[in-house]
C-alpha cells in the first residue's frame, strides 16, 4: 500500500509543477492594448499573442499571455472563435517576474465590442460568446 501511495504522490506532483504560475507577479497587474496576432486554443494552457505599439513609436512588441485550458474556458463560456487575428484588445494580467514581454491573463476585453472575457477559474460566466 505505501508504494502505491508513493508512487500516485511521485506521478501527481510533477503534473502539479508543470501547471504552476509562479512565474508571474501576482501582486502586479498591467493593463496593454494591442491587436491578437495568433490565438491558441491548445492543451494544457491557452495562448493568446498580442502585438502591442511602444508608447514611443518603432517596431510592434510582441506579447505572450497564458490562461488555463480549453475546457475550463468552455465553461467559462469562450470558445476557439472568441479571439481572432486582428481583434483590437485590452488585455489585465500578471506579468513574468522576469520582465519578459508575457504573463498570465487575467482578462481581456474585445475593443470594439466592449466584450470583456475572463478566465473565471472555477467560476462559470455562461452567455460568453
Amino acid at each position: 500500500m505505501a508504494v502505491l501511495l508513493a508512487a500516485v504522490v511521485g506521478v501527481a506532483s510533477p503534473a502539479s509543477a508543470h501547471h504552476s504560475f509562479a512565474m508571474y507577479e501576482p501582486t502586479k497587474t498591467l493593463t496593454l492594448k494591442g491587436t491578437v496576432k495568433t490565438f491558441q486554443w491548445t492543451n494544457p494552457h491557452v495562448v493568446i499573442w498580442i502585438l502591442v505599439q511602444p508608447e514611443g513609436g518603432g517596431a510592434a512588441q510582441e506579447w505572450s499571455l497564458e490562461t488555463t485550458s480549453p475546457g475550463v474556458l468552455t465553461r467559462a463560456g469562450w470558445t476557439r472563435q472568441s479571439l481572432k487575428a486582428g481583434d483590437r484588445v485590452s488585455v489585465e494580467f500578471s506579468p513574468l517576474r522576469d520582465g519578459s514581454h508575457g504573463g498570465g491573463l487575467n482578462s481581456v476585453t474585445l475593443l470594439d465590442t466592449g466584450q470583456k472575457l475572463v478566465p473565471s477559474f472555477g467560476k462559470e460566466q455562461p452567455g460568453l460568446k
